[in-house]
């Protein structure tokens, strides 16, 4: 495994990030494909063994069963300080404004919620989930930078927002003084490459990390065409993300298969591979050790700049979907 420091912070992350959505409880949660407490430490387990140190979770995975079962895991078979962990709140419910809770108040609410789920005294990376517009800016800010104060969260990173938000964000926090967001998680792979249009450019300009989700597209860059899986066959928000640009995005999949048997390789390496490349650390989702097993390979597979070229030549612009489109009001 190869690590690498995570943009401006002095967290050493292992190339590949395991995405924890996919575990949790089934009956607790918006998806029913999720692994129960066993499997999941399984694969926790295995990724430690690979090499991996880097977490990724969300207070959202399956209402807090996602967090629960990664931090007993990570409590039974780690040493705290030899892991990074990272996880994300979301936006103020209209409940909460209604009552008249702040966004610094919601931030600290969200983040304890967090904790006790976890089991830990503090996350390395807290993670703003998605921009919020209806609650003022100051406020997160300074609820971020409160938790970083009072040792819950040692850096604050972002999802799921445009360039000029974030560029806003940073430039307001070194304004008031306050912590600043070290790395941006987004939408972004070989059928999805709309972040390169403002947002990388913007992060290698800053060194601010980049820690792509979805790196395989919900598993179209990784199976041969026919093949599908359980959660292939029921993650409707990934249908609804890839499937109306299927026939465009078919090309560059056909060339990722045609480099991936060229190098002997499977294509879920290939595919990571080439974000790996792009100096990014994809966030991947596991639900079979074979899956991270894949994902530990990619980290040390080189693709050259012609290959690279290869499997980006046949892209073409995509309309903004999933989160990012939902979001914008």
């Amino acid at each position: 495994m190869r690590y690498t420091k995570l943009g401006t912070s002095d967290l050493e992350v292992s190339r590949i990030c395991m995405g924890c959505m996919g575990f949790g409880d089934a009956a607790h949660g918006q998806h029913t494909w999720t692994l129960d407490e066993e499997h999941s430490r399984e694969i926790i387990k295995y990724g430690l063994d690979l090499g991996i140190n880097f977490f990724d979770t969300a207070i959202a995975y399956q209402n807090g069963t996602s967090e629960q079962y990664l931090g007993r895991a990570l409590g039974r078979m780690a040493k705290r300080d030899e892991v990074v962990v990272a996880t994300k709140f979301l936006p103020r419910t209209a409940e909460e404004i209604a009552r008249g809770i702040t966004g610094r108040q919601h931030v600290e609410t969200m983040l304890d919620q967090s904790l006790q789920n976890l089991g830990m005294d503090y996350v390395d990376l807290y993670i703003y989930h998605m921009w919020d517009y209806h609650t003022p800016l100051y406020e997160i800010l300074e609820g971020l930078n409160a938790a970083i104060l009072s040792g819950k969260a040692r850096y604050i990173g972002i999802s799921n927002c445009f360039a000029w938000q974030l560029a806003k964000a940073n430039a307001l926090a070194e304004k008031e003084g306050f912590a600043k967001f070290i790395s941006i998680q987004g939408h972004y792979n070989l059928i999805f490459r709309e972040e390169e249009r403002e947002m990388i450019p913007y992060c290698r300009e800053e060194n601010i990390a980049v820690t792509p989700y979805s790196p395989l597209a919900g598993g179209r860059l990784s199976r041969h065409p026919g093949e599908t899986s359980k959660r292939f066959r029921e993650d409707s928000y990934a249908r609804f993300k890839y499937d109306a640009t299927e026939e465009q995005d078919s090309i560059i999949i056909g060339r990722t298969e045609e480099l991936a048997n060229r190098r002997g390789v499977s294509m879920s390496e290939i595919a990571l591979a080439w974000l790996i490349a792009k100096n990014a650390v994809p966030v991947t989702g596991a639900t079979k050790k074979s899956h991270i097993e894949t994902a530990a390979k990619a980290a040390d597979l080189f693709l050259s700049k012609e290959e690279c070229s290869y499997l980006e030549e046949p892209y073409i612009p995509h309309k903004l979907v999933g989160v990012m489109a939902e979001n914008t009001p």
